[in-house]
């Protein structure tokens, strides 16, 4: 315990930089048991150490744990929690749960056995915390960590520190909203940066080596929580690889199942059934006509995740219309339902018809622009950028 205790106060003295995320306001961090999950290099780990740091500056009563550390090979979290508590601990960080074989029954005995100890873990997006397991499902608050917005890379680009927006107010009031932003800084000269390095928190420690980093986090990924969580054989990586390969060298396309199964000889349901791991691993999306609700069935589209993983992976795939779509279907569809629109490229929410283009693009009625390389805009038509302002 006195082990674990140095090693939490030897964290929480970094004077490494960090960007504090929205998120951090957004949790009601007084439930019993709280996930945190995101994909690898997103910041989960300086995501739990700045709300130590925030809420819980010099308490004995709160504790950090990492389980990669041997020690819970022979440990229970159940039991260390237990003693924990006993010793007046209130609040246990557990990163990187889903390192621990047996995490779901734990947390569970925590829960029940352990009544004023609260528990807030990270995991990896591949784990399915309440599809897999329905009886913590009641009692788990889960909680994604997305990548930076745009709009938390351009204050920590330029010291500044603008509000987010929901879409219904930046659908109302774009003009305003776009003109008081503009008026400070001129967005549209950090936007090409964002979409190349700026969605992973660690542009900020070595920026020359930020795609190198990305590929290493987008290799260990495949290498271990897909395979891991999924209960793939180490010998069909190759064949994940290479569908995320295609994937991103095509992307945003309308995938023929038969000819991506024929091209890493495979068949059509494991196909299918690689596209949702790699969606969600946060990898990639898949756009529907009915949304989540047809994810079995081939989706209309592929786009990948995030404008960072096209640079990494299909660095000649970076069109303006792909960069584009992919920006607008990231950063709208973290909070909100993007489905396929039979009158423009997305149908958000069951309710706007969004076309996503340049700046000579003109929205027919009823349908809504979102126009590339204009500082602000009118009517029906809002500056891409500013899709960027909702979280």
């Amino acid at each position: 315990m006195e082990y674990f205790q140095h090693t939490h106060k030897s964290l929480l003295k970094s004077s490494k930089p960090t960007i504090k995320r929205e998120l951090l306001k957004c949790i009601d961090w007084g439930q019993k048991l709280i996930c945190i999950n995101g994909f690898r290099g997103v910041g989960k780990t300086t995501f739990l150490l700045d709300h130590i740091r925030e809420s819980f500056p010099q308490s004995n009563e709160v504790l950090y744990i990492n389980l990669n550390n041997f020690y819970f090979t022979n440990r229970k979290i159940s039991s260390f929690a237990d003693e924990f508590a006993k010793r007046g601990g209130k609040v246990l960080l557990l990163d990187q749960i889903q390192k621990y074989p047996d995490w779901a029954t734990d947390l569970k005995k925590c829960v029940t056995e352990i009544p004023d100890l609260k528990i807030v873990f990270t995991s990896s997006p591949v784990l399915r915390i309440a599809d897999s397991n329905p009886d913590l499902a009641k009692v788990v608050d889960s909680n994604h960590l997305e990548g930076l917005s745009f709009r938390e890379y351009l204050n920590h680009q330029t010291g500044n520190s603008f509000n987010y927006y929901t879409l219904e107010e930046i659908i109302e009031n774009h003009v305003e909203i776009s003109k008081e932003i503009v008026s400070k800084v001129r967005p549209l000269a950090y936007f090409s940066d964002y979409l190349k390095h700026g969605y992973f928190p660690y542009f900020i420690d070595d920026p020359n080596f930020y795609i190198n980093k990305l590929l290493k986090h987008i290799n260990l990924a495949l290498e271990i929580d897909v395979p891991y969580i999924n209960q793939i054989e180490l010998k069909y990586l190759s064949k994940l690889r290479q569908l995320l390969h295609i994937v991103a060298e095509e992307a945003p396309f309308t995938p023929n199942v038969s000819k991506l199964a024929a091209a890493v000889q495979t068949s059509r349901a494991t196909v299918m059934n690689y596209l949702n791991y790699l969606k969600n691993a946060k990898l990639i999306h898949m756009l529907h006509s009915n949304g989540n609700e047809e994810q079995m069935k081939k989706p209309d589209k592929v786009y990948m995740h995030n404008t960072n993983l096209l640079y990494a992976i299909a660095p000649n795939n970076t069109s303006n219309l792909n960069l584009r779509q992919t920006f607008f279907y990231n950063q709208v569809g973290y909070k909100h339902k993007i489905k396929t629109s039979l009158k423009a490229n997305f149908l958000v929410d069951m309710n706007y018809h969004f076309i996503v283009g340049g700046r000579k693009i003109e929205p027919e009625e009823g349908i809504y622009a979102a126009s590339d390389v204009i500082e602000t805009g009118n009517g029906n038509k809002i500056p891409l950028w500013l899709f960027g302002f909702l979280y």
